[in-house]
């Protein structure tokens, strides 16, 4: 081997292992040992999670660059109840289009063989079968690509790189007329139009639900203007009509919000770059010029057309009068915080519906599995829900009552909302006058959305492929109660003293820019806010000290870290170290919400880590 090879910390990977087996394999298992020769991405993922759709988008050009030498495995490691069922996976699996292997590890095996602590978190696994980096979070695969080709490079040297077709089957596809549609919206016809997501179109049903009249979108994804045949969207979600003729769409996966003409079926943008909104970019401006990140869903509030912007967990405007967008409520923190929309927390929110009398807007706040609502005067409020870690299926009093991962709200004409509750399979009400939930329906598979059609609501039951029309009932089902907390098990801690370490090597080529100020940043917060006796607050340092209060004995660490890195100059002559002034930058950033339990024999040390390899992990490196 040449002696001016990298030495990296590299530890023994473990074995990859999960009671639902494996998907896009054509029915065949895999071990670290077959798979030896390659380089091994495992990407730690949950569909629920914003983030890790992100990445899968990602993934794509890396994996297509490298195709004879990478082998990714997505190891699905679920945080609800719903995606422990296996089945749950297959349909998410081919949802989001994941063209690669799938582990499908309900009970978190492999996650905690990994000491994993995030979604998602990204593994390299080199072609000897040690693990040589980690990364938590978003926005590191430019980083991974350069770690690749170095690795490519070492191990073609060493003899030790195996080149050829990887382990991914591709499954049949099936012949529906919709596939996992997200979003339905009534029109002045009286026909529907759904946004039919994995297949990357519009299509307008007629008013039985069912008859397709015509489709808008190529069905490639990609991101175009033009007519109705060769318009492209990348998983559109959300509708909105705008005016009779105008409907506003949230093309989610190209990060941006799109014009639908009904009449000649001509789309064009309305807002956003196709490029994903990172922390320090524009939150204001004109609407073609802003990033903007996973629009899921909109409508059309007090005379704007409000986005529920899962990808940062916030809401925003677009104006239609003069063409700008803003945010309107969120501060790229993720929780449930209430009060003015500059204050305010959410967690992806996903779904969006304005009362029948203009006066509120009603969001479906998925992560948190809560519904909350917005007023005219930008307060924000919670009706339903208590937080990221608790869910389930319980009616009654709203302060007690349990969804699990709501994406889609719908106005109903007695003021009170109903909700689809997705991953209970079921259409759930809230009732303000009451204060009281309860629920319409069950038996739907994966609702994500309703509208309402004279005394019908009509349901995109999203896993069945299809609209389901129900009438309205006057009674409410009968369903027994049941109540979750997430799959994750809770870190044991001392109280008193817990030292945090961010962990965040830049990658080969990147340093940390100072130039204009700090280029890393850490928030820390905790549920109940008790927990800490300090510690929490924003600062640059990405270690901290934090002290736990020993009368709270479980409860929630919320860590946001950031750090951005740019690349280093080729000359030496550079004394800032840069090529140029301007270097190519790079954000690096993750949420953690990690439960814990305060106990006498806890640690008194929380790693987390953003990019790189904790140097207290136990290393081989022969």
């Amino acid at each position: 081997m040449n002696d001016s090879a990298p030495r990296r910390v590299r530890v023994r990977a473990p074995e990859l292992v999960g009671e639902g087996g494996w998907l896009n394999t054509g029915d065949r298992s895999y071990s670290l040992v077959d798979l030896r020769g390659r380089i091994v991405i495992l990407d730690f993922w949950t569909f629920c999670c914003i983030n890790c759709l992100h990445v899968l988008d990602e993934l794509r050009e890396l994996e297509e660059k490298h195709r004879d030498t990478v082998v990714v495995i997505g190891v699905h490691s679920p945080k609800f109840v719903h995606e422990a069922e296996h089945q749950a996976v297959v349909d998410a699996v081919e949802r989001y289009g994941v063209e690669h292997p799938v582990l499908d590890d309900p009970e978190l095996a492999t996650w905690k063989q990994y000491a994993v602590r995030a979604w998602p978190t990204l593994v390299v696994i080199d072609p000897e079968g040690y693990v040589v980096a980690q990364h938590a979070g978003e926005g590191h695969v430019h980083a991974i690509e350069r770690l690749v080709t170095e690795l490519e490079a070492e191990h073609e040297e060493k003899g030790t790189l195996r080149r050829g077709d990887g382990p991914y089957v591709a499954p049949e596809p099936e012949p529906t007329s919709l596939r996992f549609p997200g979003k339905a919206l009534l029109l002045p016809s009286g026909n529907f139009l759904v946004s039919d997501t994995t297949r990357h179109q519009l299509v307008e049903l007629g008013a039985d639900g069912e008859t397709v009249v015509r489709r808008i979108g190529s069905g490639t994804r990609a991101f175009a203007d033009g007519p109705a045949h060769t318009a492209a969207f990348s998983e559109p979600q959300g509708l909105a009509l705008l005016d009779g003729t105008t409907v506003v769409v949230a093309d989610t996966v190209n990060h941006a919000l799109r014009r639908l003409d009904l009449a000649t079926g001509e789309v064009s943008t309305l807002a956003g770059t196709g490029r994903q909104w990172w922390q320090g970019s524009p939150t204001s401006g004109p609407a073609r010029e802003v990033d903007l990140s996973s629009p899921w869903d909109v409508a059309v509030f007090a005379g704007r057309v409000w986005i529920a912007m899962a990808g940062v967990h916030q809401l925003w405007a677009y104006d239609p009068a003069d063409g700008t967008v803003s945010v309107t409520a969120g501060t790229t923190n993720e929780g449930l915080v209430d009060g003015p929309g500059a204050e305010a927390w959410f967690a992806q929110p996903s779904g969006l519906a304005v009362s029948l009398d203009g006066q509120r807007l009603w969001l479906a706040d998925s992560e948190t599995s809560a519904l909350r609502r917005v007023e005219l005067d930008g307060t924000v409020h919670t009706a339903v829900g208590t937080g990221l870690f608790d869910f389930g299926h319980r009616d009654g009093a709203a302060e007690q009552a349990l969804l699990q991962h709501p994406l889609g709200v719908t106005a109903l004409p007695d003021g009170s909302v109903a909700i689809s509750d997705t991953y209970n399979h079921a259409l759930r009400r809230y009732d303000p006058a009451s204060g009281e939930v309860t629920t319409l329906a069950t038996d739907l598979r994966e609702p994500s959305d309703a509208v309402l059609v004279g005394d019908d609501i009509v349901v995109v039951e999203s896993a069945r492929h299809r609209l389901t029309r129900l009438r309205l009932p006057e009674e409410a089902v009968r369903v027994d109660a049941v109540a979750h907390r997430t799959r994750r098990a809770a870190t044991e801690v001392a109280p008193g003293r817990l030292q945090l370490d961010v962990i965040f090597q830049a990658p080969a080529g990147q340093k940390l820019d100072t130039r204009y100020g700090p280029s890393t940043r850490l928030l820390v917060s905790a549920t109940p806010p008790e927990l800490l006796l300090s510690g929490e607050g924003a600062d640059t340092d990405l270690a901290r000290t934090l002290h736990l209060n020993p009368e709270i004995a479980e409860g929630v660490l919320h860590v946001s870290a950031m750090a951005a890195s740019c690349d280093t100059a080729s000359d030496s002559g550079s004394t800032a170290g840069f090529a140029n002034e301007y270097p190519a930058c790079h954000v690096h950033q993750q949420d953690w919400g990690v439960p814990v339990r305060v106990t006498g024999t806890g640690a008194d040390r929380l790693p987390l880590v953003l990019a790189g390899m904790d140097s207290g992990a136990e290393s081989q490196t022969p």
